[in-house]
């Protein structure tokens, strides 16, 4: 994983296979490789103070951590589980993710 290559992108449904939030679904907001993190949509929340600025009364906001990578898998389109994804090579010569699952394409050319 620390060569860039990660098979989650940004707006993948992910179901979180492991921690606190294991069988909870979210859409991936961003993807942070260098930490091998993956961002979801209301999960792994955490709460952020900050501090007062220009008269502003101080406050605690909730946030998405990160979550890493081998925690999370790529809901399967067809079958509505989680699955691992594959490689395919198209016949015009482009590279597609694929549902190890079920065979279906997950990105949309």
């Amino acid at each position: 994983m620390k060569n860039g290559k990660c098979r989650i992108k940004k707006g993948d449904l992910v179901e979180v296979i492991a921690g606190k939030d294991a069988g909870k679904r979210g859409n991936v907001l961003r993807v942070d490789m260098g930490r091998e993190k993956i961002f979801v949509a209301q999960l792994n929340l955490v709460k952020k103070h900050v501090r007062r600025k220009d008269g502003q009364p101080g406050q605690m906001l909730e946030k998405e951590a990160g979550i890493h990578v081998s925690n999370v898998m790529i809901v399967d389109p067809v079958s509505d589980k989680p699955t691992r994804v594959a490689y395919k090579i198209l016949e015009n010569g482009s590279k597609v993710r694929v549902a190890k699952r079920s065979g279906e394409q997950l990105d949309k050319e």
